[in-house]
């Protein structure tokens, strides 16, 4: 008994100190205010410090700790942009140096963030500066925008910039060994989705829209890196198609890079740029401290309202995911908010849940009603992500977004195999009527179930096709040919009426202000909705799927019976 009481003591002693040192974290962040930003110098972007993402968020205290005091902070792309362009009118920034080795962040976010840092360079007549040392294809593109690009000459093995890949994984012979049996029902011949749970390998259809999606990005990146560069797109891929970009030298040789510089000369480079003798006094300012500095909310009375749909789409009130019932309640107060005259819906979604995805358009049906409502593309904007924003007046997509992807899946495993041969495990049901057992998961359907089942499938692809020739004004056949669960990039769905134009989320509040009859955006405050997660938030929801890797979140799904509107993959470029 003495034991055990020593033991509880020690547990709720342990409790205590944990409690005092994350009070203590969280005291000084709430402290720390806004960062005190030096009135001179030079504005440093080191992609590896930061993330530009959908809206800013607060840096993780356990992240500061493991990273001792480097915390990785993740930036909203609509201040990261409204940075760079304070940063182009601040007489006190004499330049940008940008350093790309270690991207964290998303292709989309990258692209509208490199064209506001090609707009600084325009109307400011300022330099960006950029430095690489192991540049992959992301960081290489993101570097290409600069006046300057250099490069350390200790490089090589390191270096990366080989194209755009994806690579697909398939567990149907692991599944069947372990006796799981997924009956995959679908509309569309591209929607693959559950094709990682039956085959081996791609379909031909799936192996075609992978190819077709690549390319196009690749096309996107490389037009803007050549022209970016002086050379043709012809040379660049002759240099990456060739592997003539292993050495540092090859970078210069091939017009990639304009000298090699070692971290002394860059210094010196660097403090001859500032206008200043030695590189000890030029004072960098980092860039997510000037970004906090410059978010201050806006004090006109009118508001335009950005609703950030960023993550999956999944029933219930979850904070980490676009969840239909918070996000309904969330667009019902945007509506009802009298001082808010344009909505922007900001999407970056794969998709997800059909019932979902209907509540949430179901209310944005009823706030465009009233309120202009313009659409902007993220990384994704497929499946569940489309339906709920095709109705907009207007669609705004980065050239890579990942979008499109009409189609509706089911996914229904059975276990009888892996109970009676894997686990020797033998299961009776008893039921009152013919079919109680359909999704009991113990045994496969038979032929009227598995037509039940095809018949939910028909109907909602029936509604996901008449909803889109209604929202984008298309005859109902010409969106089923582009249909079929197909993915298209953002650049391509322009040519098939998907989307309206290649813009950016400025671009998208803009154009929203032209439609409120205001387009001067300095008489307008944009606000971000909902509410970005408070740090203790945050690290609660760290524990559950957004962090995990996307095939354990898709294996998640056979833990029960689901019919989804979801792209089939998601593609990183590093």
């Amino acid at each position: 008994m003495k034991n055990f009481l020593k033991m509880v003591l020690a547990v709720i002693c342990g409790i205590l100190l944990l409690n005092a040192l994350v009070f203590a974290v969280f005291a000084g962040l709430a402290g720390s205010g806004t960062p005190a930003v030096p009135a001179e110098g030079v504005l440093r972007i080191d992609m590896s410090r930061i993330i530009i993402g959908e809206q800013t968020r607060e840096a993780d205290p356990i992240q500061m700790i493991q990273a001792q005091g480097q915390a990785v902070e993740t930036i909203g792309i609509w201040d990261a942009v409204r940075a760079v362009n304070c940063a182009a009118e601040d007489p006190g920034i004499k330049y940008i140096y940008l350093k790309t080795d270690g991207m964290l962040s998303g292709i989309a976010n990258v692209e509208e963030f490199r064209k506001a840092l090609a707009n600084f360079r325009k109307s400011s007549g300022k330099a960006v500066i950029a430095y690489m040392e192991a540049p992959s294809t992301g960081s290489y593109y993101l570097a290409s925008v600069a006046d300057k690009v250099y490069m350390t000459p200790h490089g090589g093995a390191n270096t990366s910039v080989s194209g755009i890949s994806s690579q697909m994984f398939f567990l149907g012979d692991l599944l069947k060994k372990l006796g799981v049996n997924v009956q995959l029902i679908r509309h569309g011949k591209y929607k693959s989705a559950g094709e990682m749970f039956t085959r081996n390998s791609a379909s031909p259809e799936n192996r075609e829209q992978y190819q077709v999606m690549v390319n196009s990005m690749w096309k996107a990146i490389s037009a803007e890196i050549a022209e970016s560069r002086g050379i043709t797109t012809g040379k660049l891929n002759e240099a990456v198609d060739g592997l003539k970009l292993c050495l540092p030298q090859d970078f210069v040789d091939c017009g990639l890079v304009d000298e090699l510089l070692d971290r002394k000369a860059l210094e010196d480079q660097l403090a001859v740029l500032a206008v200043v003798d030695k590189y000890k006094q030029v004072t960098m300012i980092p860039f997510a401290d000037y970004a906090h500095s410059k978010a201050l909310p806006g004090k006109a009375s009118q508001k335009i309202a950005v609703i950030y749909a960023d993550g999956e789409i999944v029933d219930g009130s979850a904070l980490d995911q676009v969840a239909g019932d918070r996000f309904a309640s969330v667009i019902e107060s945007v509506r009802e908010d009298r001082s808010v005259k344009a909505v922007v819906l900001r999407v970056n979604s794969p998709g997800g849940s059909v019932l979902a995805s209907e509540k949430i358009k179901a209310e944005l049906d009823r706030l465009k009603a009233e309120k202009p409502l313009v659409a902007s593309y993220g990384g994704y904007a497929a499946s569940g992500g489309y339906w709920i924003s095709n109705n907009c007046e207007k669609i705004y997509t980065d050239a890579v977004t990942l979008t499109g992807s009409i189609g509706v899946f089911g996914m229904i495993p059975e276990f009888s195999k892996t109970a009676s041969d894997v686990l020797h495990v033998g299961v009776e049901t008893v039921s009152s009527n013919k079919h109680g057992d359909m999704m009991s998961l113990t045994r496969p359907f038979d032929g009227a179930e598995y037509a039940f089942i095809q018949r939910s499938i028909e109907d909602i692809y029936d509604r996901f096709t008449t909803i889109v020739s209604e929202g984008r004004e298309i005859e109902k056949e010409q969106v089923d040919a582009i249909g079929q669960g197909r993915v298209w990039t953002g650049s391509d769905a322009i040519g098939i009426r998907l989307a309206d134009e290649i813009g950016t989320l400025e671009d998208a509040i803009a154009y929203a202000a032209t439609l409120a009859d205001d387009p001067d955006l300095a008489n307008w405050s944009v606000k971000g909705y909902p509410a970005v997660p408070t740090v203790m938030e945050s690290m609660m929801s760290s524990l559950n799927s957004n962090q995990e890797d996307f095939t354990v979140r898709m294996a998640k799904q056979l833990k029960s019976a689901k019919i989804l509107a979801r792209l089939p993959y998601e593609i990183r470029i590093l």
